[in-house]
């Protein structure tokens, strides 16, 4: 016996009966859409939109002047230090300076036993004196026909040859008073009193004048055809003081194992605040090229992988200019190989393409330069 539609659906379950409306009326939406785009015509994929001109930020950049440097390690020194050396021997018997004074030229630092140096010298003076009247008698005698000529040649000589002892003499005994030959800092003295000095020459102490300073360091030699004589330098010290200074030394031939070649930077301390023998970090000045600054982050790549900026013409055409990095300070990167003014893309770069057309709205590179760290 045939079930009718009706008895069939009374016989289904509530789920059931849920499911066959749902696919029923997903069925029906699908084909309204057909019907939809049959009799409304193509459908939006297949319209024509017409393209829009991309728009860029644009800032102007003026080229200017800017001198190239390189940075070295080096050290301070300082440009005028003697050591004090005996110049007679004998006992120490007093030491008048303490290490670490402030010498002045002509200070007295110690003294040495003058001995029987005193003696020696009344006896040579004494000396002196008879051969001086020896002469003048010889030249009298000489005038008169008494005396030859070699009695007065030899009388002369006697005389000269004890000139020349009482200034040996004298020399010696001043010689026992040790004094500062130059002002500054006594910055050794290993001598104490009753110290002997068995030979001439030996060390008496160390003096520095810290008003004239040396920063040396060593140039590579690709670099040193770039540093001439007499250019402005800075130095850093590692407590982050800078000074001014001029390049003074040159060095003409290289070490033999680094192959670097030596340069000096003279300072002037006027207070002596700089101590011998600290690092320093020393900028020297080369040559000077025609540069933009501007910020690393404008930098991109062309299709051979080279790096430039992209930059809008005066009749809004997008193009690349390839660039070389002179400098790359804390203010931005100076790049060299751009026109003397140029109207650089500082947003939207990465979106359009070399000969394209654009809009262009003017701004500033200043928002676009990191402002440098404080205490740099």
């Amino acid at each position: 016996m045939a079930i009718g539609p009706k008895k069939m659906w009374q016989s289904l379950q509530g789920p059931h009966k849920t499911a066959i409306v749902i696919l029923c009326l997903t069925v029906l939406w699908m084909a309204s859409g057909v019907f939809k785009n049959s009799e409304g015509g193509a459908p939006e994929a297949n319209m024509v939109v017409a393209p829009q001109t991309p728009k860029v930020r644009v800032a102007t950049s003026v080229g200017q002047l800017h001198t190239q440097t390189i940075r070295i390690m080096g050290r301070i020194q300082a440009d005028q230090a003697v050591t004090v050396r005996a110049q007679v021997l004998g006992h120490v018997v007093d030491v008048v300076a303490s290490k670490g004074d402030v010498v002045k030229a002509g200070d007295v630092i110690l003294h040495i036993d003058p001995e029987d140096r005193k003696g020696l010298l009344a006896e040579s003076v004494a000396r002196m004196k008879q051969r001086k009247i020896a002469y003048e008698a010889a030249r009298k005698l000489r005038k008169g026909g008494y005396s030859s000529q070699l009695s007065v040649a030899t009388a002369k000589a006697d005389l000269a040859a004890v000139r020349a002892q009482v200034v040996r003499m004298k020399r010696n005994l001043d010689n026992t008073t040790v004094k500062a030959p130059m002002a500054g800092i006594l910055n050794s003295l290993p001598i104490k009193a009753g110290d002997y000095f068995d030979k001439k020459g030996a060390i008496v102490g160390r003096i520095v004048d810290l008003s004239v300073m040396v920063a040396l360091g060593q140039v590579a030699e690709r670099d040193i055809s770039g540093i001439a004589l007499g250019k402005t330098s800075t130095v850093r010290l590692p407590n982050g003081r800078e000074y001014s200074g001029e390049v003074t030394f040159v060095g003409s031939a290289s070490h033999a194992l680094t192959r670097t070649f030596p340069v000096e930077v003279s300072l002037n301390i006027i207070d002596g605040s700089v101590r011998e023998g600290i690092t320093a970090e020393i900028k020297l000045p080369m040559k000077t090229v025609f540069a933009h600054r501007i910020s690393p982050a404008l930098l991109t790549l062309d299709g051979d992988g080279k790096v430039g900026v992209k930059t809008v013409d005066e009749n809004n055409i997008i193009q690349f200019h390839r660039v070389q990095v002179v400098a790359d300070a804390q203010d931005g990167m100076w790049l060299a190989g751009l026109p003397a003014k140029i109207r650089i893309i500082s947003v939207g770069q990465e979106f359009v393409r070399v000969g394209q057309k654009v809009d262009v709205i003017e701004g500033t590179l200043d928002t676009m330069i990191p402002a440098p760290k404080s205490g740099g």
